[in-house]
């Protein structure tokens, strides 16, 4: 069986919506994706910080769930701290609190037959959803910023363009107008849908 594993990278969150303490919010969309992890089968979760971060990662992280402590919040960065220890690996963003599992299950299907693979953020809005590769990480895999990196950026730096699968989007919650894109119906994301009841908003 392929060795995987599924990390969070809780990268800094530069808002809140109004009336929100900044730090309960960021701690609720990272307590709610690290519970989305859990609920994952055949691989293994983890949550990556940079060392100022790892309180963060203290306060949300289950029982035995490993923490990466990286020296920049990117998927590169993790994939360093996690070679040698994985076939395969998976990077999600940590301001997606209602991600559902199966977007993550199809971000990494594509890795049995290509050594990359890219979830972009849904609207066609610049940044990426999440990262999956195959360790140790090819060569021509650029650095990757996760709020400015596309699709078609990776896909041309690599040497024939099958070599990178684009899998389904979807949203993260990047500023005020991504809250629109949060649907109540979905299940989950418990901790973000509390501090967002108290605010009016939906949840």
């Amino acid at each position: 069986m392929v060795v995987r594993v599924v990390v969070a990278l809780l990268a800094p969150i530069g808002w809140a919506p109004p009336g929100v303490d900044p730090v309960q919010w960021r701690t609720a969309l990272a307590e709610d994706v690290v519970d989305l992890l859990t609920t994952l089968n055949q691989v293994d979760t983890a949550v990556a910080v940079t060392p100022a971060d790892r309180w963060l990662a203290d306060a949300v992280i289950w029982p035995g769930m490993a923490v990466h402590e990286v020296p920049e919040p990117t998927p590169n960065a993790v994939f360093a701290a996690t070679a040698g220890r994985y076939e395969q690996v998976a990077v999600v963003a940590g301001d997606a609190p209602d991600l559902p599992g199966l977007t993550v299950g199809k971000l990494l299907r594509p890795l049995t037959s290509r050594p990359v693979a890219v979830a972009p953020v849904e609207g066609n809005l610049p940044g990426l959803l999440g990262v999956a590769a195959r360790l140790p990480v090819p060569q021509w895999l650029p650095a990757l910023d996760m709020e400015a990196a596309v699709p078609a950026t990776v896909r041309a730096a690599a040497p024939r363009p099958g070599d990178l699968a684009v899998t389904p989007s979807w949203h993260r919650l990047r500023g005020p107008a991504d809250l629109a894109r949060l649907d109540p119906a979905l299940g989950g994301w418990e901790n973000t849908r509390t501090l967002l009841s108290g605010t009016g908003r939906p949840g």
